[in-house]
């Protein structure tokens, strides 16, 4: 099996300790179920133009360039070469500037993981001095890197052989929960329905387990592109009636107690996808299609 390929590939830093690394993906869609846009007269696939918003003309890709949007319809050009010209050390470089407590970073932050590992032989020792450091402190090193043109913060944990490094936000994308939250009322909850709650919370204690995670509307697209390219046909799901949203609060909390179904729990059909039938393209005025096509 071919090694796979890196995404990033630098120094990883640590005051005077450097050590070649490459950074891969710890996270891949390429299993997700894609659909591309088709002409649904021929059955071809379509393919997006860029188009010029004023003269309506379709724009080559030798014309295409960056702007900046300086004041309304007015923008300042930006040349590729430009940009190369904005050359910052962790271009090249993950330099650890500082090692933070693991509970201090909030959640909100954390972006994309990535896989860090030796490249090659060479530094070898020195990554593993660095990745066996930290393993003695419950602590995460975050450091600065440029991934696709922009720089990001990273933070690197230990994680088995290797380290795993997770991009964060910066504070300017995270949004204010107070803008959110300031509305929510603040009603006056007995005791014994927290209590019951807090014993609902009990009963579905579990551990961590991401390999019990399903995605069922994925399987249930993969049914659909089956059935549909098998010609047979899709069985259309009525839509079911919303419950009443008027519901007794302490009678709810005990019905889910006693693992009764109540109006207000959640019916095991209304988690798959509803699926539409669709016309079945005329095969007649598809290869008329087709011919004009051609001619």
């Amino acid at each position: 099996m071919a090694p796979p390929r890196a995404y990033w590939k630098g120094s990883l830093k640590l005051s005077l300790v450097t050590c070649p690394v490459v950074l891969y993906p710890a996270a891949t869609s390429v299993e997700k179920t894609k659909f591309h846009m088709i002409n649904r007269e021929t059955g071809n696939r379509l393919k997006q133009q860029m188009v010029d918003v004023e003269t309506g003309d379709v724009v080559e890709k030798e014309q295409k360039g960056r702007g900046y949007e300086i004041s309304k319809g007015e923008y300042v050009e930006i040349e590729k070469e430009e940009l190369e010209a904005v050359q910052i050390e962790s271009n090249h470089t993950i330099d650890i500037d500082n090692f933070v407590p693991r509970d201090e970073i909030d959640r909100r932050y954390l972006n994309n993981p990535y896989y860090i590992a030796p490249d090659g032989k060479a530094g070898a020792d020195a990554f593993a001095v660095i990745r066996d450091a930290m393993k003695d402190k419950d602590r995460v090193a975050l450091a600065r890197i440029v991934l696709t043109n922009r720089e990001h913060i990273i933070a690197i944990e230990p994680l088995g052989k290797g380290l795993l490094g997770t991009t964060l936000r910066f504070p300017y994308e995270v949004r204010d929960e107070e803008d959110y939250f300031d509305d929510i009322k603040s009603p006056r909850i007995s005791k014994d329905m927290i209590d019951l709650a807090a014993h609902i919370l009990d009963s579905k204690a579990s551990h961590f387990d991401p390999s019990k995670f399903k995605d069922e509307y994925e399987t249930a697209l993969k049914t659909l592109v089956k059935r549909k390219a098998a010609g047979k046909p899709v069985k259309v799901v009525e839509k079911e009636e919303k419950p009443d949203n008027v519901i007794n609060l302490m009678d709810a909390l005990k019905a889910s107690l006693k693992g009764g179904k109540g109006k207000s729990t959640k019916r095991a059909s209304s988690s798959r996808p509803h699926v539409a039938r669709k016309r079945p393209v005329k095969k007649a005025a598809r290869s008329s299609a087709r011919h004009r096509k051609a001619s």
